[in-house]
């Protein structure tokens, strides 16, 4: 598989059809973004901040049920990112199916509409997937814990080299589900059964997979760090003054959070396109390995003109 023609098609198509970018931020809610995680202790914050945190923690007391109602618009938000994530992730792969087959416009209502039919297969899957993951951690996460307990921490040290395998693993799963997903919208196939060809197409054309894996996982995971290399600097000032200077500044707060909302659209838009780029460039190689690219001479062209209509082969 030609790599080089893989990802500057993948470029062209989420440029040529900028619509893709905007199912490119639905497809990337919930996604990992900058982890803006900052542990405080008691004594890091200075008196006018621990005495802001008390009279919250009053509040709560004395009304409870305004936890209750955040904990279910959670979980409402939570629900609407999921379908968000779907129907974007659905959107990419269809279109850049349509792109291969040499369509020249595409619009937000008619790739949202194209989407549709794959809908709840691929939700299904989805938490199918959630399911599954969530209760296997749970279960090797007590199993740690009491082999933990039981050895008096011997058992800890062994489990992490253990941990440090298991990131490579779930990359090589990450790589299968995602074939299984753009199976279920390329080759309109069931769950179960685009679950299947995910594996099959995976374990057969392990090398390509694994050549795009580290290109597109680690390329992505780079581009998002640098992304996230702003919201460090704009909230550096309010570690400082909160953690180190203990003065609890309202004008470096209202500062950073004006710098916050202003770089907030760009960071959308930027992870948008990225989201978009390594979608198109999944389902490319997909299309690639199992026969549906482009012929041969349209590749030697490259041009950017329209590429022939896939090939009926189920490789």
């Amino acid at each position: 598989m030609n790599y080089g023609e893989v990802l500057t098609r993948a470029w062209k198509i989420i440029w040529k059809f900028k619509a893709l970018w905007i199912f490119g931020l639905l497809a990337s809610c919930g996604t990992s973004g900058p982890n803006l995680n900052y542990q405080f202790s008691s004594g890091d914050l200075s008196p006018r901040v621990q005495q802001m945190f008390g009279s919250n923690e009053r509040f709560f007391s004395d009304y409870w049920w305004v936890i209750a109602l955040f904990i279910m618009l959670l979980c409402v938000i939570i629900v609407v990112v999921i379908l968000l994530n779907t129907i974007g992730r659905i959107a990419l792969i269809k279109g850049t199916l349509k792109a291969e087959k040499g369509a020249e416009h595409m619009g937000f209502v008619e790739l949202f509409n194209d989407s549709l039919p794959y809908f709840w297969r691929v939700l299904g899957l989805s938490v199918l997937l959630f399911i599954v993951f969530f209760f296997v951690f749970m279960f090797a996460g007590l199993i740690a814990a009491a082999a933990t307990v039981l050895t008096f921490g011997i058992a800890l040290v062994c489990l992490v080299p253990l941990c440090c395998l298991l990131i490579p693993l779930m990359w090589v799963i990450s790589v299968i589900l995602e074939q299984a997903y753009i199976a279920i919208v390329v080759e309109d196939r069931g769950l179960f059964d685009g679950l299947a060809r995910g594996w099959e197409v995976a374990k057969t054309h392990w090398e390509p997979m694994l050549v795009m894996g580290v290109i597109l996982i680690f390329g992505a995971a780079i581009i998002g760090f640098v992304l996230a290399v702003p919201f460090f600097i704009i909230l550096f000032p309010v570690f400082f003054a909160m953690g180190i200077a203990r003065t609890g500044s309202t004008a470096i707060i209202i500062v950073s959070a004006i710098c916050l909302l202003a770089y907030l659209p760009v960071l959308l838009l930027l992870r948008g396109i990225l989201k978009s780029y390594v979608q198109s460039a999944w389902t490319l190689t997909y299309l690639r390995v199992t026969g549906r690219g482009p012929s041969l001479e349209a590749v030697a062209v490259g041009s950017d003109a329209s590429l022939p209509p896939l090939q009926s082969a189920n490789a």
